[in-house]
């Protein structure tokens, strides 16, 4: 028998949501045939079979989220030698187990009918349980082990904040409360609709729009979000763009921006960090990785174009146009979505004039690109001229940097965009 199990596909996931089986019991497989179909939090991989024979059993049903290490299925093997995938398996979460270890640990105990409760949590995961006022004692955790994580905690918050009131406040649908309104008029039972009668039509919340929401709830819940609005003019740089179509030579704008963003950085290196409250330091990166988000039919994607910092313009461009492609099809590595250090989002090409963006965590800072719209513009030598003037939202995380910090950030992005005479100097 071999178990065939959830494992990191090399993004140094956690968990997946089981999507897809394409096999069911008392299938014949062989060794490397896709056995099942996982979305984690920025891909979907499909797990091989680690040997050849048949289904015996399917443990963990499709729409379901698991762990890395849980079993999926079971195979009879027919005597043919399997891949050791247990080994593997063991050896990685011992090598988890002495990274606990090594970090000073706290363990909680409560008294629950005569049993002691052992609480296994690192003191950043207690830190952000006291600022929620959460009693940590309460918390299943989901880690190796039952180790509680970040994560539990705000998946409890969350669940938390759903309720509207404890007691009192409490309605069902056969239980109407009674809603008295200043002029003392009652709402009555059969003026209330109850939710099971109405035809609304159900999706499914589950595949990448689930993990969508999940980082999405988890970057509001760390990162205290600001947002810096600003302006850029792109007349020059348009122009420029079509004289080089003349040329028979296509590079997009978006190109300019995403080497431009990672000349700012070098200067600005703040916004090329990630914040370790545990250990109490911003680490600044020293790679320029620069995520694009990507809207595609399953929902948002960001794809890598790693070291931007050391691509030409046209590098950027041909990188940037394999990578959309590749995230359309549904065919980005592991390695493609990961180690990213800012994030870009283009959506002018859909007419929006501004937003507030929520920051890919655990990056910290993160830039939107808007509508590019001709505008009067009175310039140093106080006459009007029609400009192409594109708007532009940063969004930062204030615990790493003040609106002063940012400001100068975009000033410098501006700077770079704005002046043909720099680009064979800064954009080279």
């Amino acid at each position: 028998m071999v178990e065939v199990k959830l494992h990191d596909i090399g993004e140094g996931m956690t968990e997946g949501e089981i999507i897809h089986y394409f096999v069911k019991v008392g299938d014949s497989v062989k060794v490397d045939q896709p056995l099942v179909e996982v979305q984690t939090d920025k891909m979907v991989a499909e797990l091989p079979s680690p040997a050849s024979g048949k289904v015996k059993e399917i443990v963990v049903d499709y729409g379901n989220t698991v762990s890395v290490g849980t079993t999926l299925l079971v195979l009879e093997t027919e005597g043919a030698k399997a891949v050791d995938t247990d080994k593997k398996l063991a050896e990685a979460a011992s090598k988890k187990v002495e990274a606990l270890q090594s970090q000073p640990q706290q363990t909680a105990v409560t008294e629950q009918k005569g049993e002691k409760k052992f609480i296994m949590a690192a003191p950043y995961t207690r830190k952000i349980a006291r600022e929620f006022r959460v009693d940590i004692n309460e918390i299943s955790g989901t880690g190796t082990f039952g180790r509680i994580t970040v994560e539990d905690i705000y998946n409890f918050v969350k669940k938390r904040d759903e309720i509207q009131s404890p007691k009192e406040m409490k309605a069902t649908s056969t239980e109407v409360a009674e809603v008295k309104t200043e002029s003392k008029q009652v709402i009555q039972k059969q003026e209330v609709r109850n939710i099971n009668e109405t035809n609304a039509e159900v999706i499914p919340f589950r595949g990448r729009r689930k993990q969508i929401a999940k980082k999405m709830t988890q970057s509001l819940y760390t990162i205290p979000h600001v947002t810096h609005f600003e302006e850029a003019d792109l007349t020059e740089l348009l122009a420029y763009r079509t004289a080089l179509k003349e040329m028979n030579i296509h590079v997009s704008a978006v190109a300019f921006f995403i080497k431009a963003i990672a000349v700012a950085l070098k200067q600005f290196p703040v916004f090329n960090a990630k914040l370790d409250e545990e250990n109490e330091v911003i680490r600044l990166e020293k790679e320029y990785n620069i995520g694009i988000a990507t809207d595609t039919e399953n929902g948002l994607i960001v794809p890598i174009i790693h070291h931007a910092d050391q691509l030409s313009v046209r590098q950027i461009h041909d990188k940037l146009k394999e990578l959309t492609k590749k995230a359309q099809e549904d065919k980005l590595t592991p390695a493609e979505l990961k180690g990213g250090t800012f994030t870009i989002s283009n959506v002018g090409p859909l007419g929006s004039i501004g937003a507030t963006p929520i920051i890919n965590h655990p990056e910290t800072g993160l830039i939107a690109f808007h509508k590019t719209k001709k505008m009067p513009v009175v310039m140093e030598n106080d006459e009007i001229a029609i400009r192409s003037i594109m708007t532009m939202s940063m969004a930062f995380d204030h615990r790493v940097a003040d609106g002063a910090t940012a400001v100068a950030f975009t000033n410098r992005f501006k700077q770079l965009i704005e002046n043909p005479k720099l680009w064979p100097i800064e954009l080279a």
